[in-house]
C-alpha cells in the first residue's frame, strides 16, 4: 500500500502529538495503518480543539467543525476536503462516524472548568473518548459487534492511564479533573481498570485483523500497577516507563 500525501499527513501529525499510539501503529501490518492514522489523526485534532483557545464559543465552533464533517462521513456523500477528513471518510462506515461524533461531544467538557459530576459522568467520558478511539479503529479493522464490550473496557483502562498522566497539567489549569482527588479514590480506580484487562482472551477473540487497533493499551497495565502501588505519584507527575520497558511492552502487544 502506497501512503498518498493525506495518509502521510495524518501520520506525521500522530508521531508529534500522539508519539505512543504512532509507535502501536508503526508496530501493526501497514494495511492497519491506512485506518489507525486517520483515526488517530482525528483524535489529536479533536483532543487539543479545546486548548487552542480561551473563547469557549470558538472552541465550541471548532468541535462542531468535527462534528459536521463525521455527519457528512456518516451520510456517505460530498466530504469536505481535509488532510485528516478525506482518509477518516474512506475508514469509517456510517456508524464508526457515529462512534466518532460521541467523541467529539463528549470533548466539551474540555473546553470549561466545571468538574464531573459524578462517578457515573467521568465513566462516561472515558467511555466515549478512550474506549471509543478504540472501538472505532478495531470496528473499521473488521472487529465483530460481540466484541464490543471487551474492547471497550480495555479501552476505558488505557483512556484512565493517559488522563491520570494528565492531572498534573489538568490542575495546573485550574481544572478539577477527579470526582475523588484521595489517594485511596484514585488507587480504586486503577485497580478497578486493571481488574479489566484480558489481554490474552481478547486477542484469541478479536483476531489478528483487528488487534492493531488496541495495541495503543500496551503502557496501559504498567502505569496503572503504579497507581495502585504509589497512588501519590498521579498528582506528583511521576506516571512513566523507561524506554527499554516501553519498547518491550510494545513488542509484547504487536
Amino acid at each position: 500500500m502506497i501512503f498518498d500525501e493525506d495518509l502521510t499527513a495524518c501520520a506525521a501529525l500522530v508521531q508529534k502529538a500522539d508519539p505512543d499510539r504512532f509507535a502501536a501503529a508503526m508496530a501493526g501490518p501497514v494495511d492497519a495503518r491506512r485506518i489507525l492514522f486517520p483515526v488517530y489523526a482525528f483524535n489529536v485534532e479533536v483532543s487539543r480543539a479545546p486548548w487552542v483557545t480561551q473563547e469557549a464559543m470558538i472552541a465550541e465552533m471548532r468541535l462542531q467543525w468535527w462534528r459536521d464533517a463525521l455527519t457528512e462521513i456518516g451520510a456517505r456523500g460530498i466530504v469536505r476536503r481535509h488532510e485528516v477528513v478525506t482518509p477518516l471518510a474512506l475508514a469509517l462506515d456510517s456508524q464508526g462516524a457515529e462512534v466518532l461524533d460521541r467523541l467529539v461531544a463528549a470533548r466539551r467538557w474540555d473546553i470549561y472548568r466545571d468538574p464531573f459530576e459524578d462517578a457515573a459522568h467521568f465513566s462516561r467520558y472515558l467511555d466515549e473518548t478512550g474506549a471509543g478511539l478504540m472501538w472505532a479503529g478495531a470496528r473499521a479493522l473488521g472487529a465483530e459487534p460481540e466484541h464490543e464490550a471487551a474492547v471497550r473496557a480495555l479501552g476505558r483502562a488505557a483512556g484512565l492511564a493517559r488522563f491520570l498522566q494528565a492531572v498534573p497539567a489538568l490542575e495546573a489549569e485550574k481544572r478539577i479533573p477527579l470526582v475523588d482527588g484521595r489517594t485511596d479514590a484514585v488507587r480504586t480506580l486503577a485497580s478497578d481498570a486493571l481488574a479489566t484487562f484480558s489481554r490474552r482472551d481478547l486477542r484469541r477473540s478479536v483476531g489478528r485483523k483487528a488487534w492493531p487497533a488496541l495495541t495503543e493499551a500496551f503502557a496501559a497495565r504498567d502505569l496503572l500497577e503504579q497507581v495502585v502501588r504509589r497512588p501519590h505519584i498521579v498528582a506528583e507527575g511521576g506516571m512513566g516507563m523507561n524506554p527499554l520497558k516501553r519498547s518491550l511492552r510494545l513488542w509484547q502487544w504487536a
